[in-house]
């Protein structure tokens, strides 16, 4: 008995060993290996990234405002020189280009905000001059246009398309470091509240969004522009997994009316509008808490020319639901002036459609 333990104690070992290594060679087959076949972002990042350029901002640094400054007899004590000139403050920042042919790249308005001279760095290592097309405060949007060939464009995507868990990607020039790309989900849409005047409906993500990444690329995985990389929610000034992107939907509009205008123009429809809650939309006889709850109608607005009354529900404009009443505001505001639009409203349970010609603010 003993001698048939030894003897079948090297083929036990064997056998376990043979299990092993085709546990190994079963798992190997299941996890990709290092042979060309790991998942990778590499191909679409080879097309999308010639597109996000580096921006270099010389500004005008504000003065100080004490009074004293002003005081000649000050100045002159102190050998000051009579004529105060503000040192330029040098900045960098992110942009993306969306049309290869005109030369026109999308940044952030807080980036080239009080530029002396804008300057833009192209992937490939070629500097150029930019001209401030327009900028606009109230969407953090501005609009640069540069002369070279052999530009890459960014395709737009359709920003009303993200869910929550989405795949992105930002790309950007953090901490002046040079381009870099960072990845994550879509964590939340519809995001407000970041500013007292803006027009927000920012894209929330957990992508490292961090400084100088402002104006570059939030692109979905299959190489489209999502967003305009924007802000950052932070303490200390860096990434905490929390980054705000102005929608492409949003940015294209904005361009729109820079490139014709120079300047946006708000649309008005001439309503007060609120957002619905559970315990509103079951008042109201309503399947759920879309859309915008109109409060009040302005006399002789376009809102009471198209028969819209207190108590209306705009569910849609132009056939694309309306989240609430940020969102609905946001879409009348960077809708152009004279455009005509098609709004469906629910009310007494019922749902019509009717058309309106938005107006200027």
């Amino acid at each position: 008995m003993t001698a048939l333990v030894r003897f079948m104690r090297p083929l036990i070992i064997v056998f376990a060993v043979s299990l092993l290594i085709g546990g190994i060679s079963a798992q190997a087959q299941v996890v990709p290996g290092i042979g060309g076949s790991v998942p990778t972002l590499a191909p679409m990042l080879d097309k999308v990234t010639p597109s996000v350029v580096n921006i270099s901002v010389v500004s005008q640094a504000p003065e100080e405002d004490n009074p004293l400054y002003s005081d000649p007899y000050f100045r002159r004590y102190f050998n000051l020189p009579d004529q105060r000139q503000a040192e330029p403050r040098l900045s960098a920042g992110s942009g993306v280009i969306v049309d290869a042919t005109r030369g026109y790249v999308l940044t952030n308005h807080h980036v080239v905000a009080n530029a002396r001279k804008i300057l833009v760095t192209l992937k490939d290592g070629r500097r150029l001059d930019a001209k401030l097309v327009g900028s606009d405060k109230g969407t953090d949007i501005a609009v640069l246009q540069i002369t070279a060939r052999n530009l890459t464009a960014l395709a737009f995507g359709d920003s009303d398309a993200l869910r929550v868990g989405d795949y992105v990607v930002a790309i950007g020039n953090p901490f002046g470091l040079g381009q870099t790309v960072t990845s994550g989900i879509v964590s939340a849409l519809g995001r407000s509240g970041l500013s007292r005047e803006g027009y927000e409906d920012f894209i929330q993500t957990d992508a490292s969004i961090n400084p100088g990444n402002s104006g570059g690329a939030l692109v979905t995985f299959d190489g489209r522009l999502a967003g305009i990389n924007s802000a950052i929610l932070s303490p200390a000034g860096g990434n905490i997994g929390i980054g705000f992107a102005v929608p492409s939907k949003i940015a294209r509009l904005v361009m729109t009316q820079l490139i014709q205008h120079g300047e946006v123009t708000r649309g008005k429809l001439g309503v007060a509008i609120q957002d619905i809650d559970s315990d509103m939309a079951a008042s109201l006889g309503l399947d759920d808490a879309g859309g915008a709850l109109i409060a009040a109608v302005e006399q002789g607005s376009p809102a009471a020319g198209a028969g819209l009354k207190p108590g209306d529900v705009v569910a849609a404009v132009d056939g694309r639901p309306v989240h609430g009443a940020a969102d609905l505001r946001n879409r009348i505001g960077l809708t152009p002036v004279g455009s005509q639009i098609e709004l469906t409203v629910r009310s007494g349970g019922l749902e019509r459609t009717v058309k309106a010609r938005v107006s200027g603010s």
